[in-house]
């Protein structure tokens, strides 16, 4: 019996969020610290990783126990995919195991993505009529709403039925999780014109459009983020090139900024004035408070954090994980399948 499972005669607990210790630039030190933020918050954690390396980091007296693996998914390993199959298992695959077990209600790993997209796959298989699973990052939008967009990497080249399928999937997502009655969903292209966009958008929004969905047709990428629409569909490579720029942008603004604010006196002084609004904007954009990308389409809550996660976004990413486990994401999309997608 592992020590975070209730024994006989004790009541029943809420089931622990499994977390992959060992994966991510800051791993192991921001992983324990981001799992014991989350403790603290009343949210029940289990360590996956080597014990030697993580039991010293963790303080006498928490509830924050350790399932032991010896090895881990190197974030510039080649082949993913073998690491995973390997008979020695990797502490990805191993967290994903938990869930599967029914001893994890989630998954989170701030390691390898190709590593957590192997290990959603073999170890809790694809949910009944979804081709592939797509991730899908929940972003702040202009108008002050939220955009739920999908694929962002975990496929490059898609069908139209998969991207109706990804169009069903964040409908459910937005109307469970984000509590959106009627979610709008709009398809990635470079015009609002049904006609523009590649011959697969152009097919996908004619699928759409026979759905009993919300569909608003077209949406490019600055009507997304201005509130055009609720979710965003994509194919994996358009959503994560698009998803890489504007982390890019808004690092290169904020860089201009910095810069600007130390040539002119008079700019630091107003940059002190400011100090309350910049902290509100930084707490809207920084990847730290948006939890983390969900892996749609698996038996199972699996959350893939950043790489660079540091404890506060370790914790958030668990937090969400933990949430998403509550309200049962994977039933809702399979009855949203079922009911939008039947032949």
């Amino acid at each position: 019996m592992d020590t975070y499972t209730a024994g006989k005669g004790t009541p029943k607990r809420p089931l622990p969020v499994a977390l992959d210790a060992m994966g991510g630039d800051k791993a192991p030190a921001a992983l324990v610290a981001g799992a014991l933020l989350a403790v603290r918050g009343g949210t029940p954690v289990v360590l996956v990783g080597d014990r030697d390396v993580l039991g010293p980091l963790v303080p006498p007296g928490v509830d924050l126990p350790i399932h032991h693996c010896e090895t881990a998914v190197a974030m510039d390993d080649s082949s993913p995919v073998a690491a995973v199959r390997s008979d020695r298992e990797p502490s990805i695959s191993v967290a994903v195991r938990l869930v599967a077990q029914g001893q994890a209600s989630a998954a989170v790993s701030c390691g390898h993505t190709g590593a957590v997209m192997a290990a959603g796959l073999l170890r809790l298989g694809r949910l009944p009529m979804v081709e592939r699973p797509a991730i899908m990052l929940v972003v702040p939008r202009i108008d002050g709403g939220t955009l739920v967009i999908l694929d962002l990497g975990a496929n490059v080249d898609c069908r139209p039925s998969q991207l109706v399928q990804f169009a069903v999937m964040g409908h459910a997502f937005a109307h469970a999780l984000i509590g959106l009655p009627v979610p709008r969903v709009g398809l990635l292209s470079n015009g609002e014109e049904p006609g523009k966009g590649e011959q697969r958008v152009r097919d996908a929004g004619r699928l759409l459009a026979e759905l009993p969905l919300n569909f608003v047709g077209n949406v490019e990428p600055t009507a997304a983020f201005k509130g055009a629409c609720d979710v965003l569909v994509c194919d994996g490579f358009v959503g994560n090139v698009m998803l890489k720029t504007v982390e890019a942008t808004a690092e290169v603004v904020g860089h201009i900024l910095r810069e600007e604010i130390l040539r002119h006196p008079s700019a630091k002084a107003g940059a002190w004035l400011l100090r309350p609004a910049l902290r509100r904007v930084r707490e809207r954009t920084d990847y730290a408070s948006q939890g983390g990308a969900l892996l749609l389409g698996v038996k199972g809550v699996v959350v893939v954090g950043h790489g660079r996660s540091d404890a506060a976004a370790v914790r958030s990413a668990v937090v969400y994980a933990a949430r998403c486990a509550a309200e049962r994401v994977p039933e809702r999309i399979t009855q949203a399948l079922s009911s939008l997608c039947q032949p």
